[in-house]
């Protein structure tokens, strides 16, 4: 079962049921401390989607553990819609609570670009999950500002690397015209393609289209999409590589196929999501490759180390409670981790917690995360590797 489409009813209720027995908690005997973790997600996306089931269950698991001692995690969701403007009200209102003591942020680039100015001003230590870059920010705006996810540079030097390894010299390119798609082609291509021919690898042609308004792929974005891939396939390239959101990327798999292209199809790290294919998506990615976190075929591997035995677990809790694996899910798992240990030392604190944060090294579930003064965004390359679509799934190379 994949996840819901919907901003669903079990995570609302399980957020508010935290907040108050949490408050209770306050006002009874006094054994708790709450510690608000605010979060601006969007219902409409299915990564804001799985975020949020995410964080609530990582919260949850982080609070039974006894690990804060009389302090505990509760977690405040706000919907953005996927809408700038209502994201900045979100996120103003958060800051402004003196309870709240950082916030994270889903996956509109917009939305946390129009918010940075909030966010520095008020204050208060905010773990972006977007896959735009945090340089869209200005550097003196990114010191409240932290980012947990794949980088654009990073995903496409694996890419590139993919396309020398496999002699793919002739590739098209399909990306979202969004913060996350324009970030994407411009770091896989350089100005007028100068990094593909430093990789001995020619652009053939590209093609941008409007990004999907989180799940609703109408008919008419759905024919933009097809026209945009048969134009792509029709320039006969060895590879397509595609630079959008998971279900735009299952479409354009699927378009490529209609059109007859066999080449190979290659997956920029915002494409991934559900670990399990969809039927039709299954046929139309078999043997295609996807940057991502290695942690998500993590199944597929002995667990040798303490981290690999908390990925599996992890894939196992998660699937446990939500019926389906995703991907996102690693990085807003690790966005937790990372504020509870933030927390463990600073309480409430946001300066304190913000301190912490940016010092902070662990061996996450999606990978090796340092955050330092100079570096916000932490997910290290090598958390990353090319997985390959096999048998309905999403599995390791080799």
């Amino acid at each position: 079962m994949r996840l819901s489409r919907r901003w669903t009813a079990s995570v609302i209720a399980s957020a508010l049921l935290a907040a108050s027995t949490g408050c209770a908690a306050n006002a009874g005997a006094g054994k708790h401390t709450d510690i608000v973790i605010g979060a601006d997600l969007a219902s409409t996306s299915p990564t804001d989607t799985a975020y949020a089931s995410a964080l609530q269950l990582m919260v949850e698991q982080i609070n039974k553990s006894g690990q804060l001692g009389d302090r505990r995690l509760v977690l405040r969701i706000e919907d953005n819609h996927l809408d700038p403007t209502s994201s900045l009200s979100n996120i103003s209102g958060l800051a402004a609570d003196p309870a709240v003591a950082a916030i994270v942020a889903g996956s509109c680039g917009e939305c946390l670009a129009l918010s940075a100015k909030t966010i520095d001003e008020q204050k208060v230590p905010t773990i972006a999950l977007t896959a735009a870059d945090l340089r869209r920010i200005p550097a003196a705006g990114q010191h409240w500002i932290f980012k947990l996810g794949p980088n654009s540079t990073d995903d496409a030097a694996a890419i590139r690397s993919e396309l020398r390894r496999s002699n793919l010299t002739r590739i098209a390119v399909l990306y979202a015209d969004d913060a996350a798609g324009t970030d994407a082609f411009a770091a896989l291509t350089g100005a007028g393609g100068a990094r593909l021919r430093a990789a001995n690898v020619n652009l053939a042609a590209s093609g941008k289209i409007k990004p999907a308004a989180g799940d609703q792929i109408t008919n008419k974005s759905a024919a933009e999409l097809t026209r945009a891939v048969r134009a792509l396939a029709a320039t006969r390239p060895d590879a397509i590589v595609v630079l959008t959101g998971p279900d735009q990327a299952d479409r354009a798999a699927m378009a490529a196929r209609a059109a007859r292209f066999g080449g190979r199809l290659v997956l920029g790290a915002q494409a991934g999501g559900d670990l399990f294919l969809s039927t039709e998506a299954a046929r139309a990615l078999d043997g295609a490759g996807l940057v991502f976190a290695k942690s998500l075929g993590i199944d597929d591997a002995i667990a040798t180390t303490p981290a690999a035995a908390a990925q599996r677990q992890w894939l196992r809790d998660f699937t446990g409670a939500n019926g389906d694996f995703n991907g996102s899910t690693l990085f807003a798992a690790d966005t937790a981790s990372l504020l509870a240990r933030a927390v463990s030392g600073a309480g409430g604190n946001r300066g304190r917690i913000r301190d912490a944060l940016e010092t902070s090294g662990i061996d996450g579930l999606s990978g090796p995360i340092r955050f330092t003064a100079t570096n916000h965004s932490g997910l290290q390359a090598q958390a990353l590797t090319v997985l390959v679509a096999r048998g309905g799934r999403w599995r390791l190379p080799g």
